[in-house]
């Protein structure tokens, strides 16, 4: 079977089954790898930035070398397994649906006005305290979640699995896990998490500035504001700390008419981020559903545009 048709198979999976909580995920295994390295390294090597670059790699390589093994194995006993075992492997790269299931579990903990039940949930998305958030804040953390994990937990993997399959979208996730869990510039990470950090930046970057004109695209076919959508993102999208996040969620925020960032608490201290955005309506509980709505439109152009440009490609260099 072609690649090609096993990231379509392994991308409808995501979107009708999502990430069933039973299933051993490699971004739980990833996740638990990290932690069990990460304080043998800090005592065997004393410069932190040494000990973080050698857990990040070791953890990227050990993510890359399981997956070739476990494709190697299948595909010795026969090409069938191999497949399946691809498929799998970019299927659990992929977090389309899971991303909308949080975003709507948010959404229903507000519209049933349990607002402490919506700060609980939106705290699984974001890394902000989220105890004392109003409604509107945990809208806009809500938001921003969506619009940045729309290239964190579709586009870049699927930008990835088309360019080295299976392989490489795995790869992906574990650099993107590292970030999520070791990449912060706090006292205890801004060293040890430094590696982690920009080997995120650099794979970001693409994938981040292709999901502007992915989400343009999604909120022409919508009906937002697609013009917006362009506008605010070459105007905001790069006012952010991080060379890739601001982008998503610029693109998100003029497609919304809404503005985002501004300040928010991390670990008890208050946090400036960029304002993004021009709040032509102000922020709503119906904003999450079109922040879904965007990300799912986005999933299925991003796919189609990837899988385009590679059957192109094989077209051409078949033709010579």
């Amino acid at each position: 079977m072609s690649l090609e048709y096993q990231i379509v198979i392994a991308l409808l999976l995501d979107l009708v089954i999502g990430d069933p909580r039973w299933f051993p995920h490699p971004v739980r295994l990833i996740g638990r790898l990290i932690i069990a390295l990460e304080g043998p390294a800090r005592n065997a090597i004393p410069d932190a930035r040494v000990a973080g670059a050698v857990t990040a790699l070791t953890v990227i390589l050990a993510a890359t070398l399981v997956t070739v093994a476990l494709l190697g194995i299948a595909g010795s006993i026969h090409p069938l397994l191999e497949d399946a075992v691809g498929i799998v492997v970019l299927y659990t790269t992929l977090a389309a649906r899971d991303l909308a299931r949080h975003g709507h579990a948010v959404y229903r903990a507000l519209e049933t006005f349990d607002l402490a039940e919506a700060r609980r949930l939106v705290s699984w998305m974001v890394g902000r305290d989220t105890e004392r958030l109003t409604e509107t804040e945990v809208v806009r953390a809500a938001v921003e979640s969506i619009a940045e994990n729309t290239v964190d937990g579709v586009i870049a993997p699927l930008f990835f699995a088309v360019i080295a399959g299976p392989v490489g979208a795995m790869a992906y996730k574990a650099v993107n896990t590292l970030d999520s869990m070791i990449g912060y510039k706090n006292e205890s990470y801004i060293d040890f998490g430094m590696t982690a950090a920009r080997i995120d930046d650099a794979a970001n970057y693409i994938p981040a500035r292709l999901s502007v004109p992915i989400l343009t695209a999604a909120a022409g076919l919508l009906g937002f504001r697609a013009s917006a959508a362009w506008r605010i993102a070459r105007r905001d999208g790069r006012k952010n700390l991080s060379p890739n996040s601001g982008m998503a969620e610029a693109a998100v925020a003029g497609a919304l008419g809404v503005r985002l960032g501004g300040v928010m608490v991390r670990r008890g201290r208050p946090v400036n981020q960029p304002e993004i955005g021009d709040p032509v309506v102000p922020l709503a509980l119906g904003h999450i559903l079109e922040a879904n709505r965007l990300m799912f439109i986005a999933t299925i152009l991003a796919a189609a545009a990837f899988l385009a440009v590679r059957w192109g490609a094989a077209a051409i260099l078949t033709a010579t």
